[in-house]
């Protein structure tokens, strides 16, 4: 019978047995395609000496097609908790030198079992994925096992903040779970996300394309939207991770944490007055004016290579987290289009799931005209973001900047769907259209019958400019609260968020609303 001496030795040896994974040939291997493995991303997320490790020692349960004679500890995946910045966090790691990190049955259940504590403790969710795919030795079991995880993303979805860094392969099926986590971080150059690759592609649709092109960081984060970041290796995917946590709180039922704010809250800055410039049709980049009002300058923006007319992002305002968005007159002179609506939607929708205040700064001339547009659904789509804003009851600060015309005035945190303060710089220009337009339709028989047409539209736009294009209409029916020196933005916005910081709004019953998907 073996002493309490023994016992103990057996156990550390499995311990250790189970820290190698597939064995030191492969970790080598891992390195050598340039990636870390499960444990060492772990190391780099969670504060030192903090993670606690679950189900260690679990392995699959499967015999067909020889797997009983290959039965790994930790069955390709390393599950527990955490701290991040001293805060609690549950964490997946899935090792890929152990059957490619491909999810079995047993690999699912450590998932799952970790997303459901996560959500009864009311912590965050970080999956590190690193796996070719549904183990095909199990069938319709892996298949299933997936829909385990599925299913947990889904009900955790807007309870606890779940961050997905795509670190290698994420084929087929495995794709969804990141898709419906809050943010995808990928790697550039060794990770990938698709449904089918490019062998089926090709058999398919006879269409020619690499791993890379197909579904790789740039595609993602440039063409579909699909993930939120891209970073040049996986230390820095792992401490954008750490960053974004940061602007987040624990679960649904907390407040974003409060930092200690050195950059003075009454700070003005002269450099806003000038920089809207004269002409309304001259670009300037919106990023500018963010810099310039957040704490420090510093502003995490997420997607911004997708849909870069729009820009959405976390930054603090007198150490307050805070999620903005706003439009960037230099890329399509800041319209809405199908895909800025959505990337806009989405992210108000993740702010207000989380209790994070948000801050719109306007300067939209409308949405996008075109077939291809309205073809492609821009009326459901710029609906989405309609509804998110309309639907969010966390504190909600609009500064127009310059242009608010149209529809998109509405919808861009507009009084009108509770905004609860909506500034305006002098700049602002709050109408149903551009001048130009307005004037062309609403004079077009004086226009056609003077003597000089061009003279008399100069004119008539002239009239148009001095009456309508300027805040003071909107502020005189209380549509807008103030209109304020650009310079003093800072100072009204943190003291606006200050006082809406006890606000309490809410919807009324119902099981969930029916966005326009």
């Amino acid at each position: 019978m073996p002493t309490n001496r023994e016992r103990i030795e057996e156990l550390r040896a499995l311990r250790a047995q189970s820290r190698l994974g597939g064995g030191l040939e492969r970790i080598e291997q891992q390195h050598a395609r340039g990636k870390l493995t499960a444990r060492e991303r772990l190391d780099l997320l969670l504060d030192p000496d903090s993670f606690v490790e679950m189900d260690a020692f679990v392995m699959h349960r499967s015999s067909d097609f020889g797997l009983a004679e290959h039965r790994i500890l930790t069955d390709g995946v390393v599950t527990g908790h955490g701290t991040i910045d001293g805060r609690t966090v549950f964490v997946f790691s899935q090792d890929f030198t152990v059957f490619g990190g491909s999810l079995s049955e047993a690999h699912a259940e450590k998932i799952c079992k970790i997303m459901d504590l996560a959500m009864k403790v009311g912590a965050p969710v970080v999956g590190l994925n690193d796996s070719g795919g549904a183990r095909i030795q199990e069938g319709v079991v892996s298949l299933g096992a997936y829909a385990d995880i599925f299913l947990r993303n889904t009900l955790a979805s807007g309870v606890v903040p779940q961050l997905s860094l795509i670190l290698g392969p994420c084929a087929g099926g495995a794709v969804y779970s990141p898709a419906i986590t809050d943010v995808t971080i990928m790697v550039e150059g060794t990770s990938y996300m698709f449904v089918t690759g490019p062998d089926v592609v090709r058999t398919v649709t006879h269409e020619e394309v690499d791993r890379e092109q197909l579904g790789g960081a740039t595609t993602h984060t440039t063409v579909s939207g699909v993930a939120h970041l891209a970073a040049p290796d996986e230390a820095e995917a792992i401490s954008l991770a750490r960053r974004i946590l940061g602007y987040l709180p624990q679960n649904n039922m907390e407040s974003p944490p409060r930092v200690a704010c050195a950059d003075p809250i009454d700070r003005r800055d002269a450099a806003l007055d000038s920089i809207v410039p004269d002409s309304p049709n001259q670009p300037y980049d919106m990023r500018e004016v963010i810099r310039h009002v957040v704490d420090d300058g510093e502003f995490l923006e997420l997607q911004p290579g997708w849909a870069a007319n729009i820009i959405v992002g976390w930054a603090r305002l007198g150490g307050r987290s805070v999620g903005i968005v706003a439009q960037q007159p230099s890329v399509l002179a800041g319209a809405l289009d199908i895909d800025a609506s959505d990337k806009g939607a989405r992210f108000v929708r993740t702010c207000d799931a989380f209790n994070v205040p948000l801050l719109t700064f306007v300067d939209v001339p409308g949405f996008l005209p075109g077939v291809a547009q309205e073809h492609g659904g821009i009326i459901r789509h710029g609906a989405k973001l309609l509804y998110a804003y309309a639907e969010a009851t966390v504190p909600k600060v609009a500064v127009i900047t310059r242009k608010a015309y149209g529809g998109a005035y509405d919808v861009m945190s507009s009084k009108h769907i509770r905004g609860d303060i909506n500034l305006a710089w002098p700049s602002a220009e709050i109408a149903v259209m551009g001048v130009e337009g307005a004037v062309n339709i609403i004079f077009r028989d004086e226009i056609a019958a003077a003597a000089d047409p061009a003279s008399e539209r100069r004119r008539l736009t002239d009239e148009y400019t001095a009456r309508f294009a300027n805040p003071y209409i909107a502020a005189n029916r209380g549509y807008v609260d103030d209109v304020i020196e650009p310079s003093d933005t800072r100072p009204r916005v943190v003291g606006a968020f200050e006082l809406l910081a006890t606000k309490r709004d809410r919807n009324p019953p119902k099981k969930h609303g029916n966005i326009p998907l």
